[in-house]
C-alpha cells in the first residue's frame, strides 16, 4: 500500500528531502545550545572576561537564527511537499475513478467515494507531513539528547533509564487503547456523507413531506455516533500530557537533587551548575521527543485505516478495458444482440438478461417496452458498452462492440439514460457535453429537433441562462429536452432514448419522433418508453418480460401476436397506466 502511494509523491520528492536535511540541521543546533550554554555557565562560575562572555553569547544567538531559519525552511517545504502529495493523490484516485465501469463503480457507494477524496486523503497529507518533519526530528532528539545528555551529565544521566521506559510503555498503551475508536469513524464518516448528500438531493421531497425534523435527528444522530467515538479517543490520547508531565516533573527533581548533591560535596569537581541546566534542558527535549513519537505512532496508525480505503480505490481494475489493436471507425449504426446473456454479478443466481438474439438495422426506429424489472435499460446499456455481456456478443456496424475503442464507440452512440443529468453551468456549456466544439447554429437546431429551443427563448439570459448543480432551476420535461439536445449534437449514428420522454406530453413527445424522423433518418433511433404512443409508429417493436424477448414486430403485428403489448395498448387507451 505504502508504495502505491509512494507513486504519487513525483514531482514533491525533493522539498520532501529538503525538509528531511533541514530538520537534521535543526535538531543539532538544538542539542549544542545547552551543551555551549553549560560551558559558559561554568566558565562565568570559575571567573571569565566579558568579552568571552559577549563572544559566546553571539555565538548563541548565531545558532539559534540558523536553527530558526532552519524550522521555517523546513515549514515550508513540508507544507509544498505534504500539500502537493495530497493534490497528487486526490488526482490519481479521480482519473482513477474515471476510468470505473459501472460494476467498479457499483462496488463503492457516492459517499464513500466523496470520503475518500476528502477525509481520508487529507488524514493522508497529515500523516505525511509528521514523517518527512517531526518523525524525522524526534527520533533525531531523543538520539543526539541522549548522547549529549550522558557526555554532560555522567552519573545524573541515569534517570533516562528510569523515565524513558515508563514513558515508553504509557505512550504505546495509549496509542493502542485510542486506534479502535479512531478506525470506527472512518466507517461512520461515509454515513454522515450519506445523509448530506441524500438530504440535499432531496431537499424539495423533504420539504414537499415536512420531513425536515426527521432529516435533522438522523443527521444529529450520525454526527454524535462520530463525535462519541472521538471523544472516547481523544479522552484516551489526553492521558499523554498527565503521563509526560509525571516524567518530566521526576526528572526535574532528580536532577536538581542528585546533581545539587554532587555538586555540593564534590566541590564541582564531579558536577557542576553548568552541567545541571544542561540535565534539565536536555531531560525535556528526551521527554518532548518521546511525546511527539507517540502522536505520529497514533496519527500514522489512524492513517493507515485511510490508506488501505484509498488503495481500495486505485487497485481497483477497471473491468472494461480497450483492446490490444482497437478499432475506431464505427460503420454505422446497425445493432445485433447474438445469444446474448448478461449478469450485473457472477454470485446471482439469475440472468438478468437471458437468450437473447436481435437484429437491427442502420436508420431504424426501434421501439422497448416492458413493465418493472423486464431489463429493458439493461440491454441497451450493453451496445455503447456500459456493461460486457456475460455469454455471447453484442456487435455495432457488424463488430463486437469488445473490439472497439472505448471512446471511440461511444462517441458513435448517444445515450440520454433514465437519470438525466445537468451539470452546474450555463446551458450552452451543458449542451456542449455533447461536441465541445458546436457551433451556436448547431447548438439550436439541436434544441429545435429535441423541443426544446421554445422554452429556452422565454428564459432571461436565453441559451448563457445559468443552471444550478443537477439542473434544480429548470422542470422534469425540460431537462429532458436538454439532456435529448445535448445527445444529438454528439452526431452520432445510434440514438438511445431511455424512458427519456416521460416527463413531456404527448404532443411534444410527437414533435420530437417527428423530427428524429426528417433531420436524422440514418440514425438508428431506440426509445423505451412507458406510453405505446411513443413507439406505436416505430420500425420495430421489442417486448420484453422477465430479461427475455417476449416478442418482436411492428404495431399491428403485436397486436394480433402479442398479448401482453395488446393488454397495455387497451389499458392505456381506456385510460389505464402501465408501469415501466
Amino acid at each position: 500500500m505504502i508504495k502505491r502511494l509512494a507513486k504519487s509523491i513525483r514531482e514533491y520528492k525533493t522539498p520532501s528531502i529538503i525538509t528531511m536535511f533541514l530538520m537534521v540541521g535543526e535538531v543539532v543546533i538544538e542539542c549544542l545550545i545547552p551543551f555551549i550554554t553549560a560551558r559558559l555557565v561554568n566558565q562565568m562560575k570559575a571567573g571569565v572576561e566579558i568579552s568571552e562572555i559577549l563572544k559566546v553569547g553571539l555565538m548563541l544567538a548565531a545558532l539559534a537564527v540558523v536553527s530558526l531559519c532552519c524550522g521555517g525552511a523546513a515549514a515550508y517545504t513540508c507544507s509544498k511537499a505534504s500539500a502537493g502529495f495530497a493534490k497528487n493523490l486526490r488526482h490519481d484516485v479521480f482519473t482513477r475513478i474515471q476510468s470505473f465501469s459501472f460494476n467498479n463503480i457499483d462496488k463503492f457507494s457516492t459517499s464513500s467515494l466523496v470520503t475518500r477524496l476528502t477525509t481520508d486523503i487529507t488524514n493522508v497529507q497529515m500523516s505525511y507531513m509528521m514523517i518527512i518533519r517531526t518523525a524525522i526530528r524526534s527520533p533525531l532528539m531523543f538520539v543526539f539528547a541522549i548522547v549529549m545528555a550522558y557526555i554532560m551529565g555522567g552519573s545524573l544521566a541515569t534517570t533516562f533509564v528510569i523515565v524513558v521506559p515508563i514513558l515508553i510503555l504509557g505512550l504505546l498503551f495509549i496509542a493502542r487503547k485510542a486506534m479502535p475508536a479512531f478506525r470506527r469513524v472512518f466507517k461512520k464518516y461515509d454515513k454522515l456523507n450519506e445523509s448530506i448528500e441524500e438530504n440535499v438531493r432531496a431537499m424539495r421531497v423533504v420539504k414537499g413531506f415536512s420531513r425536515e425534523d426527521y432529516e435533522k435527528q438522523k443527521f444529529s444522530a450520525a454526527a454524535t455516533d462520530i463525535c462519541k467515538d472521538f471523544t472516547k479517543a481523544e479522552r484516551i490520547v489526553a492521558l499523554n500530557a498527565p503521563i509526560m508531565q509525571i516524567c518530566m516533573y521526576f526528572n526535574m527533581i532528580f536532577v536538581l537533587t542528585v546533581g545539587s548533591k554532587l555538586t555540593i560535596t564534590s566541590m564541582g569537581k564531579i558536577v557542576d551548575v553548568g552541567q545541571i541546566s544542561a540535565m534539565l534542558t536536555y531531560g525535556m527535549q528526551i521527554l518532548m521527543s518521546l511525546m511527539m513519537l507517540s502522536m505520529i505512532y497514533v496519527m500514522v496508525t489512524m492513517s493507515m485505516e485511510s490508506i488501505k480505503r484509498i488503495c481500495e480505490v486505485l487497485e481497483e481494475e477497471p473491468n472494461l478495458k480497450n483492446p490490444e489493436n482497437p478499432i475506431y471507425d464505427v460503420a454505422d449504426g446497425s445493432v445485433d444482440f447474438e445469444n446474448v446473456s448478461f449478469n450485473y454479478s457472477k454470485n446471482a443466481k439469475k440472468y438478468a438478461l437471458a437468450d437473447i438474439d436481435l437484429h437491427i438495422n442502420s436508420g431504424m426506429t426501434v421501439g422497448i417496452i416492458g413493465g418493472t424489472g423486464s431489463s429493458k435499460s439493461s440491454l441497451v446499456q450493453l451496445i455503447p458498452r456500459l456493461y460486457d455481456v456475460t455469454e455471447g456478443q453484442v456487435k455495432v456496424g457488424g463488430v463486437d462492440v469488445r473490439n472497439y475503442d472505448i471512446k471511440a464507440l461511444r462517441d458513435s452512440v448517444a445515450m440520454v439514460l433514465q437519470k438525466n443529468q445537468l451539470f452546474s453551468g450555463t446551458i450552452k456549456e451543458n449542451l456542449r457535453w455533447g461536441n465541445e466544439n458546436a457551433t451556436d447554429a448547431e447548438i439550436a437546431e439541436a434544441c429545435r429537433l429535441a423541443q426544446a429551443d421554445e422554452f429556452i427563448k422565454t428564459l432571461p439570459d436565453g441559451y448563457d441562462t445559468y443552471i444550478e448543480q443537477g439542473g434544480t432551476n429548470v422542470s422534469g420535461g425540460q431537462k429532458q429536452r436538454l439532456c435529448i439536445a445535448r445527445a444529438l449534437l454528439k452526431k452520432p449514428k445510434i440514438l438511445i432514448l431511455d424512458d427519456s420522454t416521460s416527463a413531456v406530453d404527448t404532443k411534444t413527445d410527437a414533435f420530437i419522433r417527428k423530427g428524429f424522423k426528417e433531420y436524422i433518418p440514418e440514425t438508428t433511433k431506440i426509445i423505451i418508453a412507458q406510453r405505446i404512443s411513443s413507439v406505436q409508429d416505430a420500425d420495430m417493436i421489442i417486448v420484453m418480460e422477465n430479461g427475455s424477448v417476449s416478442a418482436v414486430g411492428n404495431h399491428n403485428e403485436l397486436m394480433q401476436n402479442s398479448e401482453i403489448y395488446r393488454e397495455v395498448y387497451e389499458q392505456q387507451t381506456n385510460g389505464g397506466d402501465f408501469d415501466e
